[in-house]
C-alpha cells in the first residue's frame, strides 16, 4: 500500500535534520553574543528569537520573513512607548495597547496572515516597564533578524534538486502500487450490484497531485538562489531531472482518469476490463522505467501493441473510453522518449 506520509516527509533520516539544526544553533548563539559584546543586556534573548521564529524549511524565505519581522518589533516598540508615555499602566492602557497592536499586527499582515510580531512585541515591553529597554529589545532584534536573513540561507542550503528527486522516486513508487492495484483490479471485477473498494479521496488526489507539487517547489526554490551559486540538474545515473518530473506532471491527469474508469466499471463480465490488465501492466513498466531515467522504449512498444491488440478485439465507444488514458500515456511516453521510441 503507497504511504502518503512519506511523500509529505521534508526531511529523511538523521543527516536531513543535523543540517537545520546546526543553522538554527550559529543562527541563535552568534547574534546573542554579539549582543553580550555589545552591551545591550546581559540575556539578549530578543537576539537569538529570530532564528527560532524565523527559520522554516524553506531557508530561502529567511530574508523576506526577517524584514516583516523586523516591521513589527519597530511598530510594536513605537506603539507601546507611545501609549506607555500617555498612559499610565493600568486598566485603561492595556485595552488601549491591544487594540492598537492588534490594528498594526494586521495591516502589517502579509496575504491575509497578521504579522503577529507587533503585538508580541508590545506586550512584552508593556509588561517590562525598565527604563531603556524598549531600545535593548529593537538593538537585539535587529542583531538577530540581520544574522538570520544574511547568515541563514548561506548555511548549510538545501539542494533543491537532490529534495525533488527523492520526491519524484517517492510518487514513481506510489504510482507503480497504484497501477499494479488498478490492473488486478481489471483483472478481476467486482462482482455485479458490488461496489469496489476505492482509495481515501485524499491519499488519490495527494498521489496525482504530487508531480505539480514537485515541479512548482522545485522552480520557486531554485528562482530565489540569489545570494548563491545555482546547483545544476546534472544528468546522472538517473538522468537529467527536469525532464522526468514533467513527464510524471503530464501522464498524472490520464492515469487518473484510467484508474477513475476501471475502478468504477460496473458490469461484472466484462471482457474488455479484463483484458485490460496486461495492458495496464505493460504501460506501468514503460512508464516506471522512463520516470527512472532509463529508455523504455521496448517496453512501450510492447504496450502499444497490446494496445492495438485490445482496439481490434473490443472496437466500442465504451472501449474507446476505457483505453483513453492508455493511449494519452503512450502519446506522452513517446513524446518524451524521441526518436527512439518510433
Amino acid at each position: 500500500m503507497f504511504d502518503m506520509s512519506r511523500m509529505s516527509a521534508p526531511l529523511h533520516g538523521r543527516g536531513g535534520r543535523l543540517a537545520p539544526a546546526a543553522r538554527l544553533l550559529v543562527c541563535a548563539a552568534l547574534p546573542w553574543y554579539a549582543c553580550v559584546w555589545l552591551g545591550t543586556s546581559t540575556a539578549p534573548v530578543a537576539a537569538a528569537l529570530p532564528a527560532v521564529l524565523i527559520l522554516r524549511g524553506d531557508v530561502f524565505a529567511a530574508p523576506r520573513l526577517a524584514l516583516e519581522r523586523l516591521a513589527g518589533v519597530a511598530v510594536g516598540v513605537l506603539l507601546s512607548v507611545a501609549v506607555l508615555h500617555w498612559l499610565p499602566t493600568g486598566p485603561l492602557s492595556f485595552p488601549v495597547l491591544l487594540v492598537c497592536a492588534c490594528a498594526g499586527m494586521y495591516l502589517l499582515g502579509r496575504r491575509g496572515s497578521p504579522n503577529q510580531q507587533v503585538l508580541i512585541t508590545a506586550l512584552v515591553i508593556y509588561s517590562t516597564p525598565v527604563p531603556g529597554y524598549p531600545l535593548a529589545r529593537l538593538e537585539e532584534s535587529a542583531v538577530g533578524i540581520a544574522v538570520v536573513a544574511l547568515l541563514g540561507p548561506l548555511l548549510w542550503p538545501p539542494d533543491p534538486y537532490r529534495e525533488t528527486a527523492r520526491g519524484l522516486e517517492e510518487y514513481r513508487t506510489g504510482l507503480a502500487d497504484r497501477l499494479a492495484r488498478t490492473a488486478a483490479r481489471a483483472a478481476t471485477p467486482a462482482p455485479a450490484g458490488v461496489p469496489a473498494p476505492a482509495p481515501a479521496p485524499a491519499a488519490a488526489f495527494a498521489l496525482w497531485h504530487r508531480p505539480y507539487e514537485l515541479s512548482a517547489a522545485l522552480e520557486h526554490r531554485t528562482g530565489r538562489l540569489l545570494l548563491l551559486p545555482p546547483r545544476r540538474d546534472a544528468a546522472g545515473a538517473a538522468g537529467p531531472l527536469r525532464p522526468r518530473l514533467r513527464l510524471a506532471a503530464r501522464t498524472a491527469p490520464a492515469l487518473q482518469f484510467l484508474t477513475r474508469e476501471v475502478e468504477t466499471r460496473p458490469a461484472a463480465d466484462d471482457a474488455s476490463a479484463r483484458a485490460m490488465a496486461p495492458l495496464i501492466e505493460a504501460t506501468g513498466r514503460a512508464l516506471d522505467e522512463a520516470l527512472r531515467g532509463g529508455s523504455g522504449a521496448e517496453r512501450l512498444r510492447l504496450a502499444r501493441e497490446l494496445e492495438a491488440a485490445h482496439r481490434a478485439a473490443h472496437p466500442g465507444a465504451r472501449d474507446a473510453v476505457l483505453r483513453a488514458g492508455i493511449h494519452l500515456t503512450h502519446q506522452v511516453l513517446a513524446e518524451h522518449l524521441g526518436p527512439t521510441a518510433h
